[in-house]
């Protein structure tokens, strides 16, 4: 068609222009932006030739998109079968104009609109009860189905002939039949639906739909019930699909079952995307692209489905925020870059309060040593492995629990019996006088039961600010409304700057998760279980992986805290448990086998057999004679940024062969981007990484570990659902012809000979310990030279810290090392050489013994260190 090339340029030229003004601006301008777009729609479209016709299909099918995103963009569920309810919505609304009100347009809508919700509630009922490509496929074969029935079913619905005689009669002395007004009644219509649908994406519920797509799993332990969210969300997006379809139907006076068809359920799904799924008007900017697309192509090809799919695929790979994200990339150019400091830089520097924030100061408080939660003979089992064999404990209020015992003992699944995690095979849980025994998770934090976990699990895509009011919001009156600013509940604003501040939090309200240091990630994670007002606080490992400062500080807030909860604590770190506790529990195997004060429990000669070990002073005693080879890994001036924040500035490293090399510094300090700097996850931007000879620093990360380096993250991440063996051969499939020795099974059984016996068990099923040293082999497996170890005893009981300091001591006779670890003492033993990071600069290198023996230069060095 003439002139469509000119048209197309100028839509998306209109929907970019919108799309980046929306993406700067609050309120309600992206409904202002809307209504201005779709005035200026005909107009745009006229001289080229467009009808009404399709200036109405575009705002249809933008109300449709925007209907969909609820569930895409917001909650993170992808539904292959929407157009079920479009379609259901266009034969509700013929049909009963047909057969039951005759000429009449309001009836026909609203039973529609209430028949379309209905179905939603029921499908949503049955296909929410799986999640991931089980809820998508569940939605696909609803879709056929209903298909079937509208293709088959010719007495009714009209079959392959359709339904026609739908009519658009008069409204109010309008006459819809005129284009024009009924482009302008639709208009109209699509913008009360859109403010509503931005109304309800600022409001409480709107916040819980995008913690949802976040992190499901810690809605339901922050006091979400998560399906029922779901299911709210998914009968709402239903019935503006429904209402999409109804004036589908009054736009063409016609229906058929092409509208219930799969592909069209597709086509839906590609606008959303191709427009900007986590944008509120990147539907409507991906409607007018596939509708306008469509009607150029289809006017030279009929194959203009197939063009449509290649369109499609390079969005995925090269645009997945689609034309929203290519305006926005487009534009990056033209505006100015603001750098910007790490984002624990921004955190103020005033003490934080040392006052527990008063809505965690409960009136009605019970008096210290009065039993809060007592479990009776808990019993769990996972096929025919017993987990936790007839476990019984008692909490107090005002007394501080430790619950220890060597890895794979039982304490993480006895924690998630308490919280609600898993329901007990057998057993009893009393809480607060109630039995609760069989509760869910989201009861239990509603009833004021709150944990922590060992790895942090937070919402990833959210700011500290939005972890936190997520938390506080699930105790509001106000957590299910629909219509309020979420931003303006005034309890939950004052209750969240009172946890801020409490946690030491403040200045940093903006920023990411993802760029927060670990230990930044575990205040944020001890804060989330707080924002529940626990009565009874769950503490999974706190101090795991964090520096000497950061141990301090969470050390008195859960001195603090005692005083007004009960506190359970899971800690590995021995000195701290038996300086805390007023009482321990120990489990080994599963069951109890020591309980009592610290100093019944220190001297069991059973509890030191299985838990303790015999101590730090060998590994302290011990001194490498390892003679240091050439320079092996060299960074040279290099500055790592993420986004524009300025993470390493000029940092500089040799790592010699032979050689342990410990890397410290705070939380926050660099030493995990150092890391991944050095294996290309996050290139340098200025400076170079050589390894080998070679220089590596603009290599792929998957380049860099075939040529010869093994990395083990912080949280190990093995594939937990792979066996062993499957973990060890995926390690070393690709590490072949790299630098370094062979490590083959037998070789690295040598080392990590536990490991021999779990070759066929999953890696989910491991003991920390365990799966520590699957994460070790695996990095192992194959042709390595360097190995990169990020808090490798993290969240390990003391006898297995013994086992792994042996095995990476004996290592260094065939590996070169590079080491972060938070215990000083055990990695300073390790080590040979040893730099200190701080903010982001190099300020320390030098030989480790002097660090190990020497506080005084220790402290000097790693807390009074300034930046060069």
């Amino acid at each position: 068609m003439p002139g469509c090339e000119p048209i197309s340029m100028s839509i998306v030229a209109w929907s970019f222009v919108m799309t980046s003004v929306m993406n700067r601006a609050s309120g309600p301008m992206p409904i202002a932006l809307l209504a201005a777009g779709l005035i200026m729609l005909p107009f745009l479209l006229q001289p080229f030739g467009y009808t009404y016709g399709v200036a109405t299909e575009i705002a249809i099918y933008a109300m449709a998109g925007l209907g969909f995103n609820l569930l895409l963009g917001y909650t993170g569920l992808l539904s292959f079968g929407h157009g079920l309810f479009f379609g259901f919505g266009a034969y509700v609304l013929a049909l009963t104009q047909l057969h039951w009100f005759g000429p009449s347009l309001v009836l026909p809508l609203i039973v529609a609109l209430l028949f379309t919700a209905l179905l939603g509630i029921a499908l949503g009922f049955l296909v929410l009860r799986r999640r991931g490509v089980y809820f998508s496929l569940l939605t696909l074969a609803f879709t056929v189905l209903g298909f079937y029935v509208a293709y088959r079913w010719t007495d009714f619905t009209g079959g392959e002939n359709g339904l026609r005689g739908v009519k658009r009669v008069p409204l109010l002395g309008v006459n819809l039949d005129d284009a024009a007004l009924y482009y302008g009644f639709v208009t109209i219509v699509v913008l009360v639906v859109a403010w509503l649908l931005w109304r309800l994406t600022r409001s409480p519920f709107g916040s819980v739909l995008v913690a949802i797509r976040e992190n499901e799993q810690r809605a339901t332990f922050v006091g979400y019930p998560v399906r029922r969210y779901k299911l709210i969300a998914f009968v709402i997006s239903a019935t503006v699909m429904g209402l999409s379809g109804s004036l589908y139907a009054l736009l063409k006076l016609f229906v058929s079952a092409d509208l219930v068809h799969v592909n069209f359920s597709g086509e839906i799904v590609a606008m959303t995307i191709i427009g900007g799924a986590r944008n509120f008007l990147g539907p409507v900017v991906g409607a007018a692209f596939y509708i306008l697309f469509r009607e150029f192509l289809s006017s030279y090809t009929a194959a203009w489905q197939f063009w449509f799919g290649l369109l499609f695929m390079a969005f995925i790979l090269f645009s997945p925020m689609g034309l929203v994200g290519l305006g926005a990339r487009l534009w990056a150019p033209f505006r100015k870059p603001q750098e910007g400091a790490a984002a624990m830089a921004g955190r103020l520097k005033a003490a934080p309060s040392q006052t527990v924030p008063s809505f965690l100061q409960r009136p009605e408080a019970m008096e210290p040593g009065v039993t809060i939660l007592e479990a009776t003979s808990l019993s769990k089992s996972f096929d025919d492995f017993k987990a936790v064999d007839q476990v019984s404990m008692a909490i107090q209020h005002g007394r501080l629990q430790a619950l220890i015992g060597p890895n794979g003992a039982g304490k993480t699944t006895c924690f998630n019996l308490l919280s609600g995690a898993y329901p007990p095979d057998a057993g009893e849980l009393i809480f607060r006088g109630a039995a609760i025994t069989g509760a869910s998770a989201h009861q239990m934090a509603g009833k004021g039961i709150a944990r922590s976990f060992q790895i942090t699990n937070l919402f990833p895509g959210l700011t500290v600010l939005e972890n936190l009011r997520l938390g506080l919001q699930a105790s509001d009156a106000a957590r299910f409304n629909l219509w309020r600013n979420a931003h303006h509940l005034r309890n939950v604003n004052d209750e969240l700057r009172a946890l801020l501040k409490f946690l030491g939090l403040e200045g940093m309200e903006a920023a990411k998760i993802e760029y927060l240091s670990y230990g930044g990630q575990r205040l944020l994670e001890i804060g989330l279980a707080l924002a529940a007002k626990p009565r009874l606080l769950l503490l999974d490992e706190p101090l795991a992986g964090l520096a000497a400062a950061e141990r301090e500080r969470i050390v008195g807030l859960i001195k603090q805290l005692t005083a007004h909860m009960g506190v359970l604590l899971v800690e590995h770190d021995i000195d701290r448990v038996f300086e805390l506790s007023d009482h321990i529990t120990v489990m080994y195997n599963g069951a109890v086998l020591k309980t009592g004060d610290s100093k019944a429990v220190r001297h069991d000669a059973k509890v030191q057999e299985v838990y303790l070990g015999s101590g730090r002073k060998a590994m302290m005693a011990r001194r490498s004679d390892a003679v240091a080879g050439e320079v092996l890994l060299r960074l040279e001036g290099v500055n790592t940024y993420y986004g524009e924040s300025h993470i390493l500035h000029d940092v500089s490293l040799d790592i010699r062969a032979n050689q342990v090399t410990a890397l410290l510094g705070r939380n926050g300090a660099g030493k995990s981007s150092t890391f991944k700097t050095i294996m290309g996850i996050v290139p340098p931007r200025r400076g170079s990484v050589t390894f080998a000879g070679q220089v590596i620093s603009a290599k792929s990360p998957e380049a860099i570990a075939r040529e010869g380096i093994g990395y083990v993250p912080q949280g190990r991440r093995l594939f937990p659902g792979l066996t062993v063996a499957e973990n060890l051969r995926l390690g070393g499939l690709t590490r072949r012809k790299g630098v370094g020795a062979h490590w083959d099974h037998d070789k690295i059984f040598s080392y990590f000979p536990r490991i021999r016996d779990k070759l066929n068990t999953k890696a989910e099923v491991l003991s920390g310990g365990e799966q520590q040293m699957v994460a070790i082999a695996r990095a192992l497996s194959g042709n390595v030279k360097l190995l990169l170890l990020d808090e490798p005893f993290e969240g390990l009981a003391p006898s297995v810290v013994e086992e792994v300091f042996r095995s990476l001591d004996q290592l260094r006779k065939e590996m070169t090392t590079l080491v972060i670890e938070h215990d000083l003492d055990l990695v300073l033993a390790l080590a040979d050489h040893a730099y200190v990071l701080d903010r982001g600069r190099v300020s320390y290198s030098g030989l480790a013994e002097p660090l190990l023996r020497d506080l005084a230069l220790r402290k000097k060095v790693l807390w009074d260190a300034a930046p060069s």
